[in-house]
């Protein structure tokens, strides 16, 4: 059974900073793309990251971009975000997720291996 588990979540005040991890079982995606999703209340769930399989190319949304790092540890199937200078408008529950056929794409819609997310919440 293919699994996708993220961690590190959790309440951090605005400016502060949070790792998450992800941890991949069943299966190994070095050689896929690894994506970090978000879905804040009542928002449609976005691509904010994404890593090609060997870890040599990233892309971050706008929202995020010089604040939010992307990586990758092929050699525990897992992958990090980190995230630094947290706002208020970055509180959303967080989803890493894989897609298997690819090995680099910033389609949101390729990415067919999810976790079950993990809460963030900045206060301001």
């Amino acid at each position: 059974q293919v699994q996708l588990v993220e961690s590190g979540g959790g309440l951090v005040q605005a400016g502060g900073s949070l790792r998450l991890s992800c941890a991949a079982s069943g299966r190994t995606f070095s050689g896929n793309a690894m994506g970090w999703f978000r879905q804040a209340p009542g928002k449609d769930r976005e691509l904010i990251a994404s890593i090609s399989g060997s870890g040599s190319q990233t892309s971050y949304a706008d929202s995020v971009k010089g604040r939010f790092t992307m990586s990758r540890d092929n050699a525990k199937n897992t992958v990090y975000l980190q995230m630094n200078s947290l706002k208020p408008e970055d509180t959303a529950v967080y989803y890493c997720a894989a897609a298997s056929k690819h090995w680099y794409t910033v389609d949101g819609q390729k990415y067919d291996y999810w976790g079950q997310g993990t809460q963030v919440t900045v206060s301001s």
